[in-house]
C-alpha cells in the first residue's frame, strides 16, 4: 500500500500567491525537466487552447477539469499555463505535501494547496471558491480524485466538484454579476517507444514471482491477459479462500464488496451501492479520525492498518476494466495495464521514457448558481462526465493497435 494517509494531525497548506516563482518555473521549463527525469513526458502538443485563453481573457471564474490518469498530469498541465499565459491554483491531496520538504515546497510555489481527504476540509474549500469567485486565477481540480492509470476512460466523479463551482457562481453573481465557468481537458499520452522491449522486463519479473518461467512464447497480449488473470485469482484465494468463477466484472465487484462490505457493516451501519471512490472516502473518514486523535491500543491500531490497507486494494482494483485491452488492444493500453500490475505489486512504477502527452481543451460549460433539485443526477456533473468521456473516447484512436 502507497502511505497516502498518515497518523498525524491535518494542518491547511495554503497556495502560494505570488507570480514570481512561478514565472521563474515556467520561464527556464522547470517541469519539463522534472516531467522528463521523473515521468517519462518527453514532448507534448496543445490543442484548442485559445478557448481557455478566451474565458480568461473573459475575466470568468475559470475551473480546469482534467481527467486524471497519470502522476504526471498536473504538471503537464503547465505546458498549457505557460503557452496561455496564466498562473492557477491547483487543489492537491495532503500526502503529497509529506513526501518531503522539496516536494512540498515545489507544489505550494506552483500554487497547490492541500486537501485532506480524509475528512471535511472547509479551509481547501473555501479557498478553491474564492479563486473562482474572484477569477483571480484559474483552478484546476481533478474530478476523478486520484489517478485511475486508465487513459480513454473516465472513472466515478466527485460532487465536491459541483458544489465548489455553484458556490463560487452564487458568490461571483453577487459581487460583480461575473460567470464561473468549466472546461473539460482531455490529456493523452501517447508511448512511442517500442512496447515490447519496455514491458518486458516488469512482466519477466512479476512471472518470476509467480514461480512461472518467463511466458515469452506468448503473444504479448495473451501474456499481460495470463498475469492478469493470476494476479485476480491470487487475490480471490486470500479473501473467499478458492479461485470464484463468473464475467471478470463480476468476480472484481464479488472481491471489492468483500472487501468494503464488512467495513461498512462496522462503521457506517450499512453496505454502499456507490462508486469505490466515494465509498473508500467515507470509511477513511470514520477509520482516522481516532488514529490521529488517540492514543489507541496496539492491537487496536494495527487492526485498523489492516482495513485501511483493503480499502486501498479496493479502491485499486476498481481501475482495473475488464474490457478496457479487449475493446481496443492499443499499444499505450497495454502499456498502462503492465504499468498498474507492478505498482500494485511494487508501489512503484519504472520510467520508460517516450511519452508524448496531448492536452486538448473543450468549450466552457457555463455554471449555474442553482442546482434543479428535480433532476435525479446532478444536470452539471453528467455534462462534465460526458464531455470528457467523449474527449478521451475520441483521443484513444490516435492511440496505434498493438502487433508483434
Amino acid at each position: 500500500m502507497q502511505q497516502i494517509v498518515f497518523e498525524k494531525p491535518y494542518k491547511f497548506i495554503p497556495p502560494h500567491r505570488g507570480a514570481w516563482w512561478p514565472s521563474l518555473i515556467q520561464r527556464f521549463d522547470l517541469y519539463g525537466l522534472y516531467l522528463r527525469k521523473v515521468e517519462g513526458v518527453e514532448s507534448y502538443e496543445l490543442r484548442n487552447q485559445h478557448l481557455l485563453g478566451e474565458s480568461i481573457d473573459a475575466g470568468h471564474g475559470v475551473m480546469m477539469a482534467p481527467n486524471h490518469c497519470r502522476t504526471s498530469d498536473p504538471l503537464t498541465l503547465g505546458y498549457l499555463a505557460k503557452d496561455v499565459g496564466f498562473h492557477l491554483y491547483a487543489m492537491a491531496s495532503w500526502h503529497l505535501f509529506n513526501q518531503g520538504w522539496f516536494t512540498a515546497l515545489a507544489i505550494r510555489l506552483m500554487g497547490g494547496f492541500s486537501i485532506y481527504r480524509e475528512g471535511i476540509d472547509r479551509q481547501a474549500i473555501n479557498t478553491a471558491i474564492d479563486a473562482l469567485a474572484t477569477a483571480e486565477r484559474p483552478l484546476l481540480l481533478f474530478p476523478e480524485g486520484s489517478t485511475t492509470r486508465t487513459n480513454d476512460r473516465v472513472h466515478a466523479l466527485l460532487d465536491g466538484v459541483s458544489f465548489i463551482a455553484r458556490a463560487a457562481a452564487k458568490k461571483r453573481a453577487k459581487a460583480c454579476g461575473g460567470k464561473v465557468v468549466i472546461h473539460p481537458i482531455g490529456i493523452k499520452y501517447l508511448f512511442r517507444g517500442d512496447l515490447s522491449r519496455a514491458v518486458d522486463p516488469v512482466l519477466t519479473e512479476i512471472e518470476h514471482r509467480l514461480t512461472w518461467r518467463p511466458q515469452t512464447h506468448l503473444p504479448l497480449f495473451d501474456r499481460i491477459a495470463k498475469v492478469g488473470s493470476a494476479l485476480l485469482a491470487l487475490k480471490e484465494i486470500d479473501h473467499f479462500q478458492q479461485i470464484r468463477t463468473g464475467s471478470t466484472r463480476q468476480r472484481l465487484d464479488d472481491l471489492i464488496n468483500r472487501l468494503l462490505g464488512p467495513l461498512e457493516e462496522e462503521w457506517l451501519g450499512h453496505c454502499e451501492i456507490t462508486a469505490v471512490v466515494p465509498r473508500v472516502k467515507a470509511l477513511r473518514m470514520k477509520i482516522m479520525p481516532a488514529m490521529v486523535k488517540e492514543k489507541l491500543p496496539t492491537e487496536e491500531r494495527n487492526r485498523r492498518w489492516d482495513q485501511l490497507a483493503d480499502i486501498y486494494l479496493a479502491q485499486q482494483l476498481s481501475c482495473y476494466l475488464p474490457d478496457y485491452l479487449a475493446d481496443y488492444p492499443s499499444v499505450d493500453r497495454m502499456l498502462e495495464t503492465v504499468e498498474r500490475y507492478e505498482e500494485d505489486l511494487t508501489d512503484k512504477v519504472r520510467v520508460h521514457g517516450k511519452l508524448h502527452a496531448v492536452i486538448d481543451v473543450d468549450p466552457a460549460i457555463e455554471v449555474s448558481p442553482e442546482r434543479d433539485r428535480t433532476a435525479s443526477v446532478d444536470p452539471l456533473m453528467e455534462t462534465l462526465r460526458d464531455r470528457l468521456a467523449a474527449k478521451l473516447a475520441k483521443l484513444s484512436l490516435e492511440s496505434p493497435l498493438y502487433s508483434a
